[in-house]
């Protein structure tokens, strides 16, 4: 019994690192857009005129 806890916990594991790994990569690639469309909406704003 003792064995299947320890091989679930370690997957378990496995699995919590895989997540964050893959949770820290999609945060920057939407900050890193988020930037980018910021920057065109305020350089574009000196071609609107009302």
């Amino acid at each position: 019994m003792e064995e299947k806890t320890f091989k679930l916990m370690g997957n378990t594991g496995a699995i919590n690192i895989a997540f964050g790994i893959v949770s820290i990569v999609a945060g920057t690639a939407a900050g890193v857009m988020l930037i980018i469309c910021g920057a065109k909406l305020l350089s574009g704003r000196k071609k609107i005129m009302f």
